[in-house]
């Protein structure tokens, strides 16, 4: 990691300053705290919540509940994402583009959290996780747009590596607090709370955010904002790929991760099935975190992308294939390894791709709001898709199937890309 001295750059100019190991390690716990906040009601909290609200008769109906909630939230992530990036690219504010929409979500995503730790029925439930999201959006919608202001191409792998990598190290600490510590959901949901204003807090006030003259403000309408969601594919067609192969590859993952708990309590019948999900959870950080930070450098180094996210796709399908056909316990650890794997290359050189393919420097954040919704988008929705194919199927397999298959068509999707190798 370089050791240049950082500082404020031209807003909309590509940046050619390279940032220092210092920058790079606020950065990286940032997103330690966003993962845990985001991923730890995800995979354990929110499931055993909802489960105890239906209190259901057949275990399905809970699966069904919980994908409603997750596709509402995720209705949410396709208006706050683009609306953030579009809103973050024309803030004048004193302290910066992106400060004060970083600033904002994270107050929005904890305080959020801390509510829904207190709620015990549906409706507050699926309330309070909308707006959890929500502030979730918002924060990453800006952080992620940091990189295309302050991060120069060279360093995009390797910094979006340890966005990556706190993904998975920030689950395992979610997941193993709350079930070794016996926190529950009271105190599961305000340690992670107060765990992301904690670790934002020092990047929010060590990076410097150039201020954009009032003068270079682009103008904003509704009809300019509405109209700038929607990016021609035959104008930008890399950039449409790009999306598309996000869309797909995230879809694959999310579906073969979201509903695990649920795929070890009812799948398996696993009779301790919070340890089961903390030990497949372990696996898959360890590969995450080689993958995204050793691979991401790599790409960095080779000048590519492309080979590195196809490849990435192709294992998170494989190991799709082998929890839908190989249903045992042994045969999800070595699955949750080549998960692990896959996406966490996936994560850090998509990421850099995805700066590398944006129509127009001046909508930075709009369009990585846009890029940012084929991440969560999939995640919120893949419940609701997983549990209307399990809720049809009864079984669990047609949902693995569908994760390899989705994840083997993103990679598809990345090849018809010309602008980047």
């Amino acid at each position: 990691m370089s050791t240049t001295t950082e500082g404020p750059q031209t807003p909309v100019a590509e940046p050619i300053r390279r940032v220092t190991s210092r920058w790079i390690a606020l950065f990286a716990a940032a997103w330690l705290g966003i993962w845990m906040a985001q991923l730890t009601p995800i995979q354990l909290l929110l499931p055993l919540q909802v489960d105890a609200a239906v209190s259901p008769d057949n275990w399905v109906d809970s699966v069904v509940a919980f994908g409603i909630i997750s596709g509402a939230a995720g209705l949410c992530a396709l208006v706050v994402y683009p609306l953030t990036g579009a809103l973050s690219d024309r803030t004048t504010s004193r302290f910066g583009r992106r400060r004060p929409w970083i600033a904002a979500g994270t107050v929005l995503f904890a305080g959020s959290l801390a509510v829904l730790a207190f709620q015990g029925n549906i409706v507050g439930i699926g309330v309070a996780w909308c707006a959890a999201l929500s502030g979730f959006c918002m924060l990453t919608a800006a952080l992620t747009a940091v990189i295309s202001d302050q991060v120069p191409v060279t360093q995009r792998g390797t910094v979006s590596g340890w966005m990556s990598a706190p993904q998975a190290v920030g689950i395992i600490l979610g997941v193993a607090l709350v079930t070794f510590l016996s926190l529950g959901q009271l105190l599961g949901y305000l340690v992670v709370s107060v765990a992301l204003v904690v670790l934002v807090l020092p990047l929010l006030f060590a990076f410097s955010d150039e201020v954009l003259p009032v003068g270079a403000r682009a103008r904003l309408t509704f009809r300019t904002l509405v109209s700038g969601f929607w990016i021609d594919p035959r104008t930008h067609p890399d950039f449409g790929w790009t999306l598309l192969g996000r869309v797909l590859v995230n879809l694959g993952n999310a579906l073969g991760t979201t509903l695990l708990l649920y795929f070890l309590q009812y799948g398996l019948k696993i009779e301790q099935a919070e340890d089961g999900l903390l030990a497949l959870t372990l696996v898959y950080m360890i590969f995450v975190i080689l993958a995204s930070v050793i691979l991401g450098n790599l790409s960095d180094r080779l000048g590519r992308r492309k080979s590195f996210i196809v490849a990435a796709a192709g294992l998170q399908g494989i190991a799709a294939l082998i929890l839908a056909f190989v249903p045992s316990f042994d045969a999800a650890l070595l699955a949750a390894g080549l998960l692990g794997m896959g996406y966490g290359c996936f994560l850090s050189v998509d990421q850099a791709l995805a700066t590398q393919v944006l129509p127009a420097q001046e909508d930075r954040g709009k369009d990585l709001g846009i890029m940012n919704i084929a991440m969560a988008a999939p995640q919120a929705f893949a419940p609701l898709f997983g549990a209307m194919i399990v809720a049809t199927f009864g079984s669990f397999p047609a949902l693995f199937v569908a994760a390899g298959a989705a994840a083997i068509l993103g990679a598809l999707a990345i090849l018809p890309v010309r602008s980047v190798r």
